[in-house]
């Protein structure tokens, strides 16, 4: 049996010896209504609902930014610009009353659920935020249109919440990195914080879209995670090393079809330069059946044994 909803814009006051529910607000009205209430600092966590172990460690780290004074907010909306014809718009889960309880035991003061209709009133929005070159890589190569979406439903959503945080995790590395962009390209007062990836016990990413797999899908697909652990183990003998030793196990996986796997500077997601040396990402996205899956592990990146001083640009890289 589903939970009762509380109506939008109206505080359902805590229960005994149960959380209190947040207020859910499916209006941009009701949103604005409710803001002035909420005690600063305010933080957002963006999301597309069907809440997992992942986003409960984004809505506690919320938490912890927003201090014994501050809120909450989760948005839930399963954003249709950033789906291509084809892809899974129509049977992303969608799990409002279950979203909405793991909010309530997080200590979530309010869930914005808005409709499509709701938040593009006028249908497809003739503009939208271009993500850049940046954006036309790696998952913008792949899903054209991609980011062009995820940045604009994210712009108008920190306009419609005003938060003074909002956080993201950092499996969708290249978002994280295009929203911080983004933010500093359009001079907002936001201070965006990230959590790490989390991983199911097996160490595959936690996703929602692990639900669309089989066991011998997921069996499959636990080779992005064995790769990603193969190639980081060799940052000590630089970036060809790392990216040989996972392309060894994850293109050696004959059930995935694979999009990419690179190594990237997580400043800029470009690849790294030859003989660079400090910190890099090791990304990767694959299909598995009809499941496309993403992830990406952090590596520290030696000087490649060759003589060549990069004591310069590990330097530059331990600054930011």
């Amino acid at each position: 049996m589903s939970r009762p909803r509380p109506q939008p814009g109206s505080s359902p006051g805590p229960q005994p010896g149960v959380a209190a529910s947040p207020l859910l607000l499916q209006t941009k009205a009701a949103l604005a209504a409710a803001r002035p209430a909420l005690g600063a600092p305010v933080v957002l966590v963006p999301t597309m609902g069907a809440l997992h172990s992942g986003h409960r460690a984004l809505l506690a780290a919320a938490r912890e930014q927003a201090g014994p004074d501050g809120s909450v907010i989760v948005s839930v909306f399963v954003n249709p610009l950033q789906f291509r014809p084809g892809e899974d718009l129509d049977r992303y889960p969608r799990t409002l009353d279950d979203d909405v309880a793991m909010c309530a035991s997080e200590g979530v003061q309010a869930v914005f659920a808005p409709s499509a209709a709701e938040m593009y009133p006028g249908g497809q929005p003739d503009v939208t935020v271009n993500p850049g070159p940046v954006g036309q890589t790696f998952e913008g190569e792949f899903r054209p249109g991609f980011f062009d979406g995820v940045l604009t439903v994210v712009l108008k959503l920190l306009h419609q919440v005003r938060p003074d945080v909002a956080v993201f995790g950092e499996k969708d590395a290249q978002q994280l990195m295009l929203v911080r962009r983004m933010v500093g390209d359009v001079d907002l007062d936001i201070t965006i914080a990230s959590v790490p990836t989390v991983r199911d016990a097996d160490g595959l990413a936690t996703s929602s879209r692990n639900r669309y797999l089989s066991a011998a899908d997921r069996a499959v697909a636990l080779a992005l995670s064995r790769g990603l652990r193969a190639g980081a183990a060799q940052g000590p003998l630089g970036g060809p090393a790392v990216l040989a030793a996972a392309e060894k196990v994850i293109r050696g996986e004959a059930g995935l079809t694979v999009d990419y796997v690179a190594v990237v500077d997580p400043r800029t997601f470009g690849p790294v330069a030859p003989g660079y040396a400090g910190p890099a990402l090791i990304v990767v996205a694959a299909r598995v059946g009809s499941t496309r899956l993403i992830d990406n592990v952090p590596v520290v990146l030696a000087a490649e044994p060759d003589g060549r001083d990069t004591e310069g640009q590990a330097s530059d890289a331990a600054d930011h």
